[in-house]
């Protein structure tokens, strides 16, 4: 009898046990993520106050001409991407705080969907239940904590590989997560939006279909094409998407001047043969993240036999019929190094990019090499506990890592001494650092890295233009005037002609002042430097009704220039002292 009482006892509370172990299992998840956000702040806290670098000036936000006028739709190739950039605007201006903490914003929420995605696929492997969700975790811990994350992170020009994934990660969790087995209407129609808005962040998460097709193929249960057909609703409308993305971005393609099959000094095979070394770049930095570069000096292999090419080919070969070999008895392990090869192939196989290597790559394909980690890690014959204490260590490495990356990124003379420091044969390395000690005000420095730059190669009208703007600056004329009209000689542009005719001005030589602006006047009607230049000279002979004319003109080309702007007040006013209008 009392045995009875106490089953009945142990039955009526195990609904409350469960409720309360459920409970404390929310809070514990919470927790979790609670502390990853406050570490990763932490990791990246460096960069979040960073200054513009590198491309970020290329923005339109940052465009002298797009000021005041900046729209998402202005750039036309990434609409969405720029949409981003744009609530930025509107929220601080040109401050760089707010597009960082967004950057770090959209990597929580894609770490978020690398943990459900890991997780299911886990699920699907049969993994140990209790070990899915450390496991889950530890995968979202090294994708949001590793140092090859940060240029993807803290690179403002970056976001859009960061968003484009974090559309694309959305896309197939929602594949992954569905209930059905089958793909409805409404999944199908989910996953290719978000998919349509990953496209139009970058378009190289375009390859997500063949994720989804190996996805149904390698998990049907016996390797067969059933989950593929039972998914034909799906695959039928992402036909319809791709025959509207080839139209969309056909042009981007053949014409494109950095990456695309109309590059004529690199070919699609030259590429591919170089990418066969590069893949092992990508997994060894994945594993080893201790040379990390801004720009990698990674030569170009011409042939298959070209600086070991073939080796990378036979390597890369061996590793994918190892894959299928061991398909059942490692099924997470090689579906997770064809989802990394699959997810490179749009940067890493036969469409040329002038950069044959860069870290943000990994951002995309690194949840293929995560799901090989994580098979192999739950196969350790370690305690639950122990197997806990490894994964943390592990991310806490990692974030001390990253913080240390992220300093190098947080200032642009940080991140190009760092970037020469291992590619020391770059020459775009020494132009970026001349340009970063020349906005930092040591113009010394920057003339030193310019003619570190003549000895390797000629240098351009861009590098002329800035290397006579650093003599300029240190009051050294001549070889100022030397340099600028070196560039001139090779492209004249109004910029180029404008400066020519600050720096005669400084030298008080007001004759051939007046002739360069003329000249730049005739090259670029629009440019507006050309008239504040010249009403400064204006104002400086005493001649201010012309000075008013020239300010007026330059701020109504481009009303961002406050010198102007402060300096017309005062003409205007002793104009109206003197009578004038």
């Amino acid at each position: 009898m009392k045995r009875d009482k106490r089953e009945k006892g142990a039955k009526s509370r195990a609904p409350e046990a469960s409720a309360r172990r459920a409970q404390n299992s929310r809070w514990l998840t919470w927790a979790v993520a609670a502390a990853a956000v406050l570490v990763a702040w932490w990791a990246y806290s460096p960069s979040l106050n960073g200054l513009w670098i590198f491309d970020d000036f290329a923005l339109p936000f940052l465009h002298p001409g797009m000021k005041g006028n900046f729209t998402p739709l202005s750039p036309g190739v990434r609409p969405v991407t720029m949409l981003t950039y744009w609530l930025n605007v509107k929220l601080s201006g040109e401050e760089p705080f707010s597009y960082h903490a967004v950057g770090l914003l959209i990597h929580l929420v894609t770490t978020g969907l690398v943990f459900l995605i890991v997780r299911r696929m886990l699920e699907r492997a049969e993994s140990p239940a209790p070990r899915r969700n450390l496991l889950a975790g530890f995968a979202a811990a090294v994708f949001l904590l590793h140092p090859a994350q940060t240029e993807a992170v803290s690179y403002v020009a970056g976001r859009s590989e960061a968003l484009s994934v974090m559309f694309l990660y959305g896309a197939f969790a929602l594949f992954v997560c569905r209930r059905t087995p089958a793909v409805g209407w409404g999944t199908a129609v989910g996953v290719l939006l978000l998919f349509g808005l990953g496209v139009l962040s970058k378009e190289h998460i375009a390859i997500m279909p063949a994720w989804l097709l190996l996805t149904d193929f390698w998990w049907s249960g016996d390797f067969s094409l059933k989950g593929i057909r039972a998914n034909w609703r799906l695959y039928a409308l992402a036909a319809l998407g791709a025959v509207a993305g080839v139209y969309r971005f056909r042009g981007m393609f053949l014409h494109a001047e950095t990456a695309g099959f109309g590059m004529k000094d690199l070919t699609w095979y030259q590429y591919l043969f170089t990418q066969f070394r590069a893949l092992f770049v990508y997994i060894w930095t994945f594993v080893l993240p201790v040379r990390l570069t801004a720009d990698w000096d990674f030569p170009i292999s011409r042939t298959i036999l070209d600086r070991g090419a073939i080796f990378g080919l036979a390597a890369l070969l061996a590793l994918v019929i190892a894959a299928w070999i061991w398909r059942r008895r490692f099924p997470l392990a090689c579906y997770g190094f064809l989802v990394f090869l699959i997810l490179m192939a749009p940067t890493s196989s036969i469409m040329p990019i002038r950069d044959p290597v860069a870290e943000r790559r990994l951002y995309t394909s690194m949840i293929g090499l995560l799901l090989i980690v994580v098979d192999l890690l739950g196969r350790a014959r370690l305690t639950q506990r122990a197997l806990a204490g490894v994964c943390a260590g592990i991310a806490l490495l990692a974030a001390v890592a990253t913080h240390a990356r992220a300093e190098v990124w947080s200032n642009p003379v940080s991140l190009w001494e760092d970037t020469l420091r291992k590619s020391p044969n770059k020459s775009r390395a020494y132009l970026q650092l001349a340009q970063s000690y020349y906005d930092a005000g040591d113009y010394a420095k920057a003339v030193e890295q310019f003619e570190r730059v003549s000895r390797i190669e000629t240098p351009d009208y861009n590098a002329l233009v800035n290397w006579g703007l650093a003599y300029q600056r240190m009051n050294r004329f001549d070889e100022a005037l030397a340099k600028l009209r070196q560039a001139a000689s090779m492209e004249p542009t109004a910029h180029v002609w404008s400066q020519i005719g600050m720096i005669y001005a400084q030298r008080g030589q007001r004759a051939e002042a007046l002739s360069a602006l003329a000249q730049a006047e005739k090259i670029d009607p629009n440019w507006a430097p050309t008239y504040n230049y010249r009403a400064k000279i204006h104002f400086q002979a005493n001649e201010i009704a012309e000075a008013v004319a020239d300010y007026r003109r330059a701020l109504a080309l481009n009303p961002s220039l406050a010198d102007a702007r402060e300096e017309l007040m005062r003409a205007a006013a002793m104009l109206r002292s003197t009578g004038g209008k």
